[in-house]
């Protein structure tokens, strides 16, 4: 059976920031996944360098993607570069977290 990309972004959706209560991908901790073959690559962030529940989630994602049916192997790439910042997070995750977005001008004529 061949893994498809929305398999791994559902899986992703279902594991939260345990400090956050937001899922990974409308935080905008996924950067990047690639699948070949049954492998699966995810180039991920965390809201903060020293967050001491790294591997912890690290290993969540692990766990959530390797049950999927097809896949073989997980790689887990945890990155600082770039930065997370909150513009990458989903605008329903900014609004539950209270983070006004500014709204785009309107151009009057």
């Amino acid at each position: 059976m061949s893994i498809q990309p929305g398999q791994v972004s559902e899986a992703l959706q279902r594991i939260k920031d345990p400090e956050l209560g937001l899922d990974l991908v409308s935080l905008g901790l996924i950067y990047e996944t690639r699948i070949t073959h049954g492998s699966v690559f995810i180039r991920c962030t965390l809201t903060t360098p020293g967050c001491p529940l790294a591997s912890t989630i690290v290993e969540d994602i692990r766990a959530a993607v390797g049950r999927l049916p097809g896949v073989s192997t997980v790689e887990v790439d945890l990155t600082f570069d770039p930065p997370w910042t909150p513009d990458k997070m989903s605008t329903e995750a900014a609004e539950l977290l209270g983070l006004a977005r500014p709204q785009p001008a309107l151009n009057s004529k």
